[in-house]
C-alpha cells in the first residue's frame, strides 16, 4: 500500500509528512503548485474540495484536513507504530480533544495571523486590529499548553507532532509583519519539546525533504525547499 501526499513545502502538509515519516510509512508526493494558486483549480479540488493543502491520496479514495488524515493514518496502521490511543482505552477520549483544540483552535486562529484580510477585509488598519487580538489569542493558547507539556517521559502522539509544526510557524510567517511577540522559548515545556521532536529521525527527514534546516522548530529558519514555494 502506497500514499501520494499532495503537498506544498512548509505548509500544513508538513504535519502529514511527519507522521508518515514517524509511521515509515511508503508515500511518495506530489507538489501543490502555491504560486499558480493550484489549490484551487479543479484538477486539485477533485483531491481536496475546500481547496486547501494538504490531501492524500489513499487506495480507498482521498481524505483531506490534516487532522482527519493524521488520524486516519495513526488508527489504519496502528499495528506499525501507536501514534494515538486504541478506541476502548481511556485516554483516547482527552486525546482527541486535544488534536482538535490543535485543529480546530490553534491552527484556525493561525490562519488569521498569516490572512488577517480573510477577517478584517481589505483595511490595513483592520487588519492589523485583527493580527494584534489573534497574537494575544495564540499566546493565550500557548501559556495553557505549556502547562500541559510538562517534562515527562511519554509516548509521542500526533498532538506532538502537530503542535511542534505549529510552533514553527508563528516565528516565521507573515513575513512583512512584525513577530516578535512570539519566542518559543518564552514557553519552556513547549521548547523542550520542539527540541524533541527535531531530534527524531523522521523529523530530520522531513525537514530534508522541505528545507527546513537542522533546527526546524526551537530555532527555526526559513524554508529553503528543493521544489514549490513555502509561500
Amino acid at each position: 500500500m502506497s500514499y501520494v501526499l499532495h503537498y506544498a513545502p512548509d505548509n500544513a502538509s508538513l504535519v502529514v509528512r511527519l507522521v508518515l515519516e514517524e509511521m515509515r510509512l511508503p508515500y511518495r508526493t506530489a507538489l501543490v503548485d502555491r504560486s499558480r494558486s493550484a489549490q484551487h483549480g479543479a484538477t486539485y479540488k477533485r483531491m481536496n474540495p475546500v481547496g486547501r493543502i494538504p490531501a492524500l491520496e489513499t487506495p480507498h479514495g482521498p481524505v483531506f484536513e490534516t487532522a482527519a488524515i493524521c488520524l486516519w493514518l495513526a488508527d489504519r496502521h496502528r499495528e506499525v507504530v501507536t501514534l494515538s490511543p486504541d478506541l476502548s482505552d481511556p485516554a483516547r477520549g482527552p486525546f482527541l480533544s486535544w488534536v482538535f483544540y490543535l485543529s480546530n483552535t490553534v491552527h484556525a486562529e493561525m490562519r488569521t495571523l498569516f490572512y488577517p484580510a480573510l477577517i478584517a477585509g481589505p483595511d490595513p488598519r483592520q487588519q492589523a486590529v485583527a493580527r494584534q487580538q489573534v497574537q494575544t489569542s495564540l499566546a493565550t493558547h500557548f501559556d495553557l499548553l505549556n502547562s500541559q507539556y510538562a517534562p515527562a517521559n511519554k509516548a509521542l502522539t500526533i498532538c506532538d507532532l502537530y503542535l511542534a509544526v505549529l510552533l514553527r510557524w508563528p516565528a516565521l510567517y507573515p513575513v512583512d509583519a512584525d513577530r516578535s511577540w512570539f519566542d518559543v522559548s518564552l514557553w519552556p515545556n513547549l521548547h523542550a519539546l520542539a527540541q524533541r521532536i527535531e531530534a527524531r529521525d523522521s523529523v530530520r527527514a522531513a525537514a530534508t525533504a522541505e528545507g527546513l534546516g537542522p533546527s526546524p522548530f526551537s530555532n527555526p529558519q526559513p524554508a529553503t525547499p528543493p521544489e514549490g514555494s513555502a509561500l
